[in-house]
């Protein structure tokens, strides 16, 4: 991988501002990605993913901060600049009554590639996609991963420095998730920058770095083992006959920051001070209580309730 305290940010968000008539979907976001790096943007729906890569992208203006581009603000950026990126969106238009090969063709000729780059090309995506026993088949009659992996190779045709991608494993199988992350390994490890978002938590662990990111702002960033070790909450794990009481003890205490099922089990999330007397208050409604180890949706939790109190107190 390339070292990042050399190496110039392929795409870059400063201080980036946008909103939406009253609504702020970006709210001071910096952020950048490299080389050789894998950066996710985690965050459930509405966090402002989409907004942040539309801006990145060059797609939207900004209203106040730089997008940049190798460097270059959008505004400014030369052709061969924005033909460094390849950009697929959370829902990648193909020609359902194309083939394969043909909705490849119809990008290539797109992208102005020669036949014998787009040969030469079409050979290699086909290949690291898995899709060649399919190349004849309509675009229509793919499944979601196979969609997803021909719509991954339609933006890597003019072969980009940087790839950004939102949400490109949502609605697919788990077998077809796996697969699509083990494309976006290749492309790191040739050297490629790529961008993914996700909503979905357990994918943070796949990136090399990631952002957390809550109405429209990076609440942290960093390696996703390092940024779960510091997690400052206490999870607790609960088990009762009844339920219910458990329930309503946990919603009612003003340390608890997040409550979600775990199978027969209660995952609490718990703020350090509050942990003794909530896991008192657990036993006393006779539930079997251990502590956790806390995971990316609860560091989530946890960083979220923290920048909501700051705002309330602002």
């Amino acid at each position: 991988m390339t070292d990042d305290r050399v190496a110039a940010p392929l795409l870059e968000a400063r201080g980036v501002y946008r909103r939406f008539g009253a609504v702020r979907a970006l709210d001071g976001v910096s952020l950048a990605v490299r080389p050789g790096e894998l950066l996710g943007l985690v965050g459930p729906d509405g966090a402002g993913k989409t907004t942040l890569i539309r801006a990145l992208t060059g797609l939207i203006d900004v209203d106040a901060g730089e997008a940049l581009i190798d460097g270059v603000p959008w505004r400014r950026a030369s052709g061969d600049a924005r033909e460094q990126l390849g950009y697929m969106p959370q829902q990648f238009a193909l020609y359902g009554d194309l083939s394969i090969d043909e909705n490849l063709r119809f990008f290539g000729h797109l992208f102005g590639l020669s036949r014998a780059a787009f040969a030469e090309r079409r050979a290699r995506l086909l290949a690291i996609t898995q899709l060649e026993r399919a190349h004849d088949r309509p675009a229509a009659k793919l499944s979601g991963g196979m969609y997803k992996k021909l719509a991954i190779a339609c933006a890597l045709l003019h072969r980009p420095r940087v790839l950004v991608l939102d949400e490109p494993t949502n609605g697919v199988d788990p077998v077809s998730r796996r697969e699509v992350w083990a494309l976006l390994y290749e492309f790191v490890a040739e050297g490629m920058g790529v961008i993914v978002s996700t909503p979905y938590m357990d994918e943070a662990a796949r990136c090399g770095r990631v952002c957390l990111v809550s109405g429209g702002k990076v609440l942290t960033e960093g390696e996703p083992t390092a940024l779960v070790r510091d997690c400052r909450d206490v999870v607790l794990e609960a088990r009762a006959p009844e339920r219910a009481p458990l329930d309503a003890f946990l919603e009612g205490h003003a340390g608890v920051v997040a409550v979600t099922p775990a199978g027969e089990r209660i995952r609490a999330l718990v703020v350090p001070d509050a942990a003794d007397q909530v896991r008192e208050g657990l036993l006393a409604r006779g539930a079997t209580v251990v502590r956790s180890v806390p995971d990316f949706e609860d560091l989530y939790f946890s960083l979220a309730a923290r920048a909501k109190g700051a705002r309330e107190a602002a």
